[in-house]
């Protein structure tokens, strides 16, 4: 931490001094200073958002009553009226809050220097409250990670912390904010790692955790530590049954592709319409949404976690749950492709369950040996949605793992949604995160495309040994003997009990001039040890050793004594310029 708080003039002498011990404390405990902080923002993203979904659930009841009814007018209007109040926030208040918030959180890290203004976080908060309670067909998660991160960084500016304290600030508050919304902290830890930071170090993971699980201590004091479904009871299932929950990653991979074309297709058609119909698109989509409810699916209007309940508790037909699936997809390509602010996640996970559980209803019917229960494909489809849609493959399982609270179930989760992930990657190469920042020209960093990029190894590069290799237990005569019929001028030398030293032809022969030839060279050379390589190393570790010497030798991790390979800078860029040409 580089600069101090500015405290009030009119704080007391000895607190002053506190907080300046406190904001200033010597490098050895900024790292302990960074993770008290995340404590913090913690209690304080969990404070918000309590209160963001209290609002989303009185705005809820206030429009469409305790629950969205078919036929009624409520259901009908009240998402397009308020849609309209929603745009103007939009255009002329908080132009910022568009969206889910996952992708403006990236961009904070990786561009803006961890900067997200305050006023983002109220306007989120007002916005997708109104949308989500609306009935529009949106999730609470997103923009809680969106408030989350605002407000840390919004504390972060005011303690003064450095540029890259501040960076690190956004995902710390964007784990508190998501573990919040999902009472689940190793889901949010995790997805935030896996794709908004995409690198972690203990200082990072430290922060990131306490974060997370202070905002979910304050969520469960506030609103019990109920899991965020009633799971019944989830049966343990045969092995030939893996079949039956491959064949659902594959439908999901499928359902999660058209899902992310959808949105893909008709998003930069509608932002490329004449600004004056931004203010009744979402209008529009609220109208449709509120149409489908009206017409007898009202299920789909919100985020929908009643109904996941209930179709995990057999509440509706194999049929009833396909459909709801398709509607879903439908409502919520409207929602967001229009701008209007809320998050993706419930509604993927809502898709999921039910598309889950009519897959286990269908293949009952015809498989009636199956012993999965509609509970157990709703919550592996939940997870096939999340790995093949949201392209966060681990944080799928785990969030499975947390909702469920059954580890019986990992087997299913696992296969079916690698099954889920490679369809999507097959068909739809752009995570859908990644889409939506290159459609908003940002050139954020696709932690899906790191992941998945070859890495040059030391072994591509590297070259046999040539030439002579002398040992430190050789005399100066002896190896100048070795040399005699060698062109070269630099030699390596093997050093005991390990390491790697070189030795010039005229060094030695200047030994050999001055009457040492029956000299050890372990005696006689300074022998300063090179630095080595092993061949598994990236190749871009080689970068910091080759331009200090010739050639730096790649030994086996096995022996340090044995030679594999050198390995010099011309064969280094030699290979980088090969793989550019190839690209």
């Amino acid at each position: 931490m580089s600069e101090s708080i500015k405290l009030p003039v009119t704080a007391p002498s000895h607190a002053r001094s506190l907080l300046t011990r406190l904001a200033n404390p010597p490098t050895f405990r900024e790292e302990r200073f960074f993770l008290m902080l995340a404590v913090f923002i913690g209690v304080f993203s969990g404070l918000a958002v309590v209160c963001f979904g209290l609002a989303i659930d009185w705005t809820g009841i206030g429009l469409l009553g305790a629950l969205p009814r078919s036929h009624s007018l409520r259901t009908l209007l009240a998402p397009a009226l308020t849609s309209l109040l929603v745009a103007f926030f939009v255009i002329h208040i908080f132009p910022l809050v568009r969206g889910s918030g996952v992708n403006q959180t990236k961009a904070a890290l990786y561009i803006f220097n961890g900067y997200i203004p305050f006023r983002t976080a109220i306007g989120k908060f007002i916005t997708a409250a109104l949308a989500i309670g609306a009935g529009h067909s949106l999730g609470p998660e997103d923009p809680s990670l969106q408030i989350g991160a605002s407000l840390a960084s919004a504390l972060g500016r005011r303690m003064e912390l450095s540029r890259e304290r501040l960076r690190l600030l956004a995902p710390v508050g964007a784990a508190a904010g998501l573990a919040a919304a999902f009472n689940a902290p190793i889901s949010a830890v995790l997805f935030v790692i896996e794709e908004v930071i995409g690198r972690w170090s203990a200082g990072i993971l430290g922060s990131v955790v306490l974060s997370a699980i202070s905002s979910v201590v304050v969520v469960r004091w506030f609103l019990g530590s109920q899991p965020l479904f009633r799971i019944p009871a989830v049966g343990l299932m045969q092995p030939t049954e893996l079949i039956a929950y491959a064949v659902l990653g594959l439908i999901g991979g499928l359902a999660a592709v058209i899902f992310a074309k959808a949105i893909a297709y008709f998003r930069p058609l509608l932002r490329s319409l004449p600004r004056w119909t931004q203010y009744f698109q979402s209008a529009a989509a609220g109208l449709l949404i509120g149409l489908i409810g009206y017409l007898g699916a009202p299920q789909v209007m919100g985020a929908g976690y009643r109904y996941m309940d209930e179709a995990m508790h057999d509440q509706f037909t194999w049929q009833v749950l396909a459909m709801l699936a398709g509607l879903k997809i439908i409502a919520t390509t409207l929602s967001f492709v229009t701008g209007t602010p809320g998050g993706m996640f419930a509604p993927t996970l809502f898709i999921g369950a039910m598309l889950g559980g009519a897959v286990g209803g269908f293949e009952r019917i015809f498989y009636p040996h199956l012993t999965g229960s509609t509970a157990t494909y709703a919550l592996v489809g939940m997870g096939v949605l999340f790995a093949a849609f949201l392209r966060a493959p681990m944080t799928s399982v785990f969030m499975v793992l947390e909702v469920s609270g059954n580890y019986s179930i990992i087997v299913p989760v696992i296969v079916a949604n690698a099954c889920g992930y490679i369809v999507s990657r097959a068909l739809q190469p752009a995570a859908i995160f990644d889409l939506l920042g290159r459609q908003d020209g940002l050139d954020l960093p696709s932690m899906e495309e790191q992941r998945e990029e070859g890495v040059l190894r030391v072994e591509d590069a590297m070259e046999p040994p040539t030439g002579v290799i002398l040992d430190s237990a050789d005399t100066v005569q002896a190896a100048y003997r070795k040399l005699e019929k060698e062109t070269g001028e630099t030699f390596l030398l093997r050093l005991k009990p390990s390491g790697w030293s070189s030795v010039s032809k005229t060094a030695l022969q200047s030994l050999a001039g001055e009457g040492k030839g029956d000299s050890y060279l372990s005696s006689v050379l300074p022998m300063a040890k090179l630095p080595y390589l092993h061949p598994d190393l990236p190749l871009e570790a080689a970068l910091r050793y080759v331009y200090q010497t010739a050639l730096v030798p790649v030994v086996s991790r096995a022996d340090l004594r044995k030679l594999e390979g050198v390995i010099s800078s011309e064969a280094v860029f030699n290979k980088y310029r090969m793989v550019s040409r190839h690209d």
